[in-house]
């Protein structure tokens, strides 16, 4: 696959990818190089990355524990910790491999970490591949408070070797597609189509068509003033909904594509109700999701829980809720505003 070009870094691809990377560290004369895994990705990941990756310089390795619930301030202190005990300076590099937590979380530890060092992304898991590790959104959690605490920072390069797919669970990999969903619906259908006509896909012919529909949507407004907000399409009931399955104890913690595939049709159900997107596409899309990700049961008892965490979502301005909506496939409105009764007859649309 061909290299993509973001604003200041490329996007390689494939076996290729590690001579760049190899390349980068030589030119750049980096003092030391550190790499962040997790316990999945120090198992499954870091062997074929270490095959394929040759350098003098010294590396070490530092190891966090898996899973949302770690991507926080605290785990940032840990890892502050450990580099300056190892004795990091402003000429190391971090590299970052594993997943959106990783990629996340990894790129805020190196944009702060002695008021910045260099990091460059390796995402192993498809939703890291399409989504987290491009566009150069840094941060973790605030809580259950999804990307609270973050700041713009873009990578050295970004390394997609689709061999790390081979290590993820089938759940993780659908995950990643409801990323790949929501581009096709906003920028091309046929993505969409690719997806809910085929029982079995070929997801990496799809990731670069995605990274490439990001890119193009990150040079044209890299901060999210305007026109980024799109990429938040599903994202600002999915996010409410994740968030509440999180938090509760009740509720078996839902994967971040999972949550927004709630979130793309009860937003459906809002595009169709406030700018007339045709009902039969509506019911396209919620056939679609329920067809891949199985009916998760929200109760009528939840939809206030929900609606409170989604008015901290970061696109919101003076306390209003704002959404991304389509008038149609590939024609989307930014910040639309809903009453927060018509929320809650989206959410109950999903459950009907």
């Amino acid at each position: 696959m061909t290299t993509i070009n973001a604003a200041t870094y490329p996007i390689h691809f494939d076996e290729k990818a590690y001579n760049e990377l190899t390349s980068l560290i030589s030119k750049k004369n980096y003092s030391s190089i550190f790499i962040l895994v997790d316990d999945n990705t120090l198992e499954h990941c870091y062997p074929r990355f270490m095959q394929l990756f040759a350098t003098d310089k010294p590396i070490e390795v530092i190891q966090i524990d898996a899973g949302e619930i770690h991507k926080n301030i605290e785990t940032c202190m840990g890892v502050w910790n450990v580099m300056t005990e190892l004795g990091a300076d402003r000429k190391s590099l971090l590299i970052t491999l594993g997943g959106g937590v990783i990629t996340d979380l990894g790129g805020f530890v190196a944009s702060t970490f002695k008021r910045g060092i260099d990091f460059v992304n390796i995402p192993t898991t498809l939703l890291s591949m399409v989504d987290a590790s491009v566009g150069g959104k840094t941060g973790v959690d605030l809580g259950v408070l999804k990307n609270q605490i973050g700041v713009f920072a873009n990578p050295e390069m970004i390394v997609i070797d689709a061999e790390y797919l081979h290590t993820v669970s089938t759940r993780e990999i659908r995950s990643g597609t409801a990323e790949i969903i929501k581009y096709g619906m906003t920028h091309d259908i046929r993505l969409f189509n690719e997806i809910k006509d085929n029982d079995q896909v070929n997801i990496v012919d799809l990731i670069h068509r995605s990274i490439e529909i990001k890119n193009e949507v990150v040079l044209e407004d890299p901060k999210e003033q305007d026109i980024r907000k799109v990429l938040n399409w599903g994202h600002t009931i999915g996010h409410g909904v994740e968030s509440y399955f999180l938090e509760n104890p009740k509720k078996e913690a839902l994967t971040h594509g999972e949550a927004i595939a709630i979130g793309m049709v009860c937003e459906a159900y809002l595009s169709s109700e406030i700018l007339g997107f045709p009902e039969e596409k509506v019911s396209e899309i919620k056939e679609a999701i329920i067809k891949i990700y199985g009916k998760i049961a929200i109760e009528k008892n939840d939809f206030k829980a929900i609606l409170e965490l989604m008015k901290h979502d970061k696109k919101n301005v003076a306390g209003e809720i704002n959404f991304v909506l389509l008038k149609d496939y590939e024609d989307f409105k930014i910040n639309c505003k809903a009453s927060e009764e018509l929320i809650k007859k989206s959410l109950a649309f999903y459950n009907a």
